[in-house]
């Protein structure tokens, strides 16, 4: 169960960068744009991928009848579903028809 830590960990790396893409949505604090893309990448892209499948992970070994904390700690377990929430929310957010009307 190794693997399920690993994704676990570069779910988080992937949530941090979505955090920081989402900051320069706010406010373009950024002026180069290669890093601002990759940034842009990582956290959007990946974090579309990532998160949910680290999910549906931590859900097929609690539905195997495994504790999942004996693999992975909480703090990241808990960390890796809010990054899920927060990534839905913003393409909730992003698709909302009045968002567009400004």
């Amino acid at each position: 169960m190794r693997w399920l830590l690993f994704l676990s960990r570069l779910a988080f790396i992937c949530g941090i960068f979505f955090l920081v893409a989402i900051s320069l949505l706010v406010k373009a604090w950024l002026p180069d744009g290669n890093l601002k893309s990759t940034i842009i990448i990582i956290g959007d892209l990946m974090g579309m991928i990532i998160f949910p499948a680290v999910t549906l992970c931590y859900l097929g070994v609690w539905m195997i009848k495994r504790k999942v904390r004996e693999y992975v700690p909480l703090w990241l377990i808990i960390a890796n579903v809010l990054f899920l929430l927060a990534l839905i929310y913003f393409i909730f957010y992003l698709n909302d028809p009045y968002y567009h009307q400004r």
